[in-house]
C-alpha cells in the first residue's frame, strides 16, 4: 500500500513539484495552499505524512500543526524560508517531526521523509503495553496525555511530554544525547545535540532539578533512589 502524503504549501509551482517528484517515488499525495483548507483536507483523509509550511495565509504552519497534534501523531515535517532558530524550536515544541529549511534539494527532502514514515511505522508496531507511569510524585497518563506532581497538573509542552515519557520507560538506564534524539525526536538529526540540554533544562523547571541527573561526558538519567 502507497503511503499518502499531504502537502499545505502556498507556493503553487513548488506544491506541484512536489506532488509530481513525491508521485514518481510512488507515493499518494494530496494538495492543500491554505492553513484552514489544509487542516480541513487532513481532518477528512487519512495520512501517513504531511509537509507543512510555515508561513500560509488563513492560519499559518504553527496553528496547523497545533491542531494536527491535537488530535493525531502522524509525522509532520516542515517546510520554512525561515533560517531563525527560534521558528524552528517553536515547531519542534509544537511537536513537528522534523525541518526543512528552502530552499532544499528534494533528495534530503525524501530521505527525511523516508525516516520518518519508517520510525513511525515501527512506534506504531510495538505499541506500549503500559499508559501510566509513576517516578516518586510524579504520575504520567499515555492515553490522557497529562502530567502530575503531588497531585498538581504539570503542563507540559509535546517534546517535553515525549522526553519525560522516554526517560520514565528507561529509568536507571543511562541515554546518551545521540540516543536521545533517535528515540524522542524520531530523525537522524544533523544539528547540535545541544537541543536535548535544551529540553532537559524546561523539563527540570517545570519538575525539579533531581529528576533527571547528569552523567558527566555520558548524557542523562531518571535513577530510582
Amino acid at each position: 500500500m502507497k503511503n499518502n502524503i499531504l502537502i499545505i504549501e502556498d507556493e503553487p509551482q513548488l506544491a506541484r513539484l512536489l506532488q509530481l517528484e513525491l508521485q514518481f517515488e510512488e507515493f499518494d499525495t494530496a494538495i492543500a495552499h491554505t492553513g484552514r483548507e489544509g487542516l480541513e483536507a487532513f481532518q477528512r483523509g487519512n495520512f501517513d505524512l504531511v509537509l507543512l509550511d510555515i508561513m500560509l495565509p488563513e492560519m499559518n504552519g504553527l496553528e496547523v500543526l497545533k491542531h494536527i497534534r491535537a488530535k493525531s501523531l502522524v509525522p509532520v515535517i516542515l517546510l520554512t524560508a525561515k533560517s531563525d532558530v527560534k521558528d524552528k524550536v517553536e515547531g519542534l515544541n509544537l511537536g513537528a517531526n522534523d525541518y526543512v529549511t528552502k530552499p532544499f534539494e528534494f533528495e534530503e527532502l525524501l530521505a527525511r521523509i523516508r525516516v520518518n514514515l519508517r520510525y513511525h511505522s515501527a512506534a506504531a508496531a510495538v505499541a506500549p503495553v503500559i499508559n501510566e507511569y509513576r517516578y516518586g510524585s510524579i504520575h504520567v497518563n499515555i492515553d490522557s496525555h497529562t502530567v502530575t506532581q503531588d497531585g498538581k497538573v504539570v503542563e507540559l509542552t509535546p517534546r517535553e511530554f515525549d522526553l519525560l515519557v522516554h526517560f520514565m520507560r528507561n529509568t536507571n538506564i543511562v541515554q546518551s544525547r545521540e540516543q536521545i534524539l533517535d528515540a524522542v525526536w524520531g530523525f537522524d538529526y544533523y544539528g547540535d545535540t545541544n537541543v536535548v540540554d535544551v529540553y532537559v533544562r524546561y523539563l527540570r523547571q517545570k519538575l525539579g532539578n533531581s529528576v533527571i541527573r547528569t552523567v558527566r561526558s555520558v548524557g542523562y538519567v531518571m535513577k530510582e533512589e
